[in-house]
């Protein structure tokens, strides 16, 4: 189960078997979406599988997550999501209301997010081999004019910010599977990403340097791979992260730490130092950026690393996700 968290153990998987024999002649880190050119056209590409349990949670669903992911992930690489391909595979003896519901709720999130569906797929496997339901999805994207992502133009000084409070998602799924006697006024943040990096794109495309949207492994995982990529420190202000008092409160009482809880509505990005209160404040005026702000800098130590300076004075270095503490989130 840890090699599908987003941690340590997935990012050897990948890199130890995947990367080498499919991407041969691949080059760089490996992002979000791949960008590429047919016939001197450059779009961007991504796929993603959603495997979440359950398959309906307070703020979203199964179906409406599929598109937001896909989408998110193309705008975190600079594209805007054009088209759509998805596959159900569905378990003998699904109750029809429960995928029309979850077919009904992918079309609405498409609508919401500006982007077609354009074909698909269906199969059906064995009763109690697909916990009802799994969906995977392919995205194409055309090129957000004046951004370039890349780690390898991040500069000590840099600016890290975040679109809004972390946790929500991850502990959201934690609480719906009914396994803890908690509650929580919480919702799980899935939403398109898109229109906020638009408006930044708008505010500060030249300062971009990188973006990423934190899912599974969390913010922490997202900059310990970005440390690795670009060989710089990242030093975070903990007092500076915006998270609500329910993700707080859940993760003290059961050993977590927040900033390796999933996202699915939320954002990364490096900015240049001289863009960055534009960035912020382009955010904060766009509904559902109110609480996007600056959480820390890129300095030269420590080297390849994320240090997070905690609200008593002291200081941690805080690694990426070992094992998976929650599983099938998305």
């Amino acid at each position: 189960m840890a090699h599908g968290a987003g941690g340590k153990s997935s990012r050897r998987l990948v890199e130890g078997l995947f990367a080498p024999l499919l991407y041969p002649d691949s080059a760089g880190p490996l992002t979000d979406a791949a960008q590429l050119s047919i016939e001197g056209t450059r779009i961007a590409v991504t796929t993603d599988s959603f495997v979440v349990k359950p398959l309906q949670f307070p703020g979203g669903s199964i179906g409406e997550l599929a598109v937001n992911g896909t989408v998110n992930d193309l705008a975190v690489s600079g594209a805007r999501a054009e088209v759509m391909t998805v596959t159900y595979i569905l378990e003998a003896g699904l109750a029809t209301e429960v995928l029309e519901a979850e077919v009904r709720a992918m079309a609405s999130a498409a609508q919401r997010a500006g982007v077609q569906i354009v074909s698909g797929d269906t199969k059906v496997v064995e009763h109690g081999k697909a916990d009802g339901m799994y969906i995977t999805t392919t995205g194409i994207g055309s090129l957000i004019h004046g951004m370039k992502i890349d780690p390898g133009l991040i500069r000590p000084g840099d600016k890290v910010l975040v679109s809004g409070p972390i946790g929500d998602h991850g502990v959201t799924i934690l609480l719906a599977r009914g396994e803890l006697d908690l509650e929580a006024e919480l919702t799980s943040d899935t939403r398109s990403v898109l229109p906020l990096v638009e408006v930044l794109a708008e505010a500060s495309g030249p300062g971009i340097r990188w973006m990423r949207d934190p899912t599974r492994g969390g913010v922490a995982t997202s900059l310990n791979e970005l440390a690795r990529d670009c060989g710089l420190g990242i030093v975070i202000d903990e007092d500076a992260i915006p998270m609500h008092d329910a993700v707080r409160g859940a993760c003290e009482l059961l050993g977590l730490d927040p900033l390796h809880i999933a996202n699915e509505g939320q954002f990364l990005a490096v900015i240049a130092p001289e863009y960055s209160d534009a960035a912020v404040n382009a955010l904060n005026l766009l509904p559902g950026g109110e609480d996007a702000r600056i959480i820390g800098t890129v300095c030269e130590h420590p080297a390849a690393a994320v240090l997070v300076m905690t609200s008593y004075g002291g200081s941690r270095i805080i690694d990426m996700l070992v094992g998976d503490p929650l599983p099938r989130i998305c």
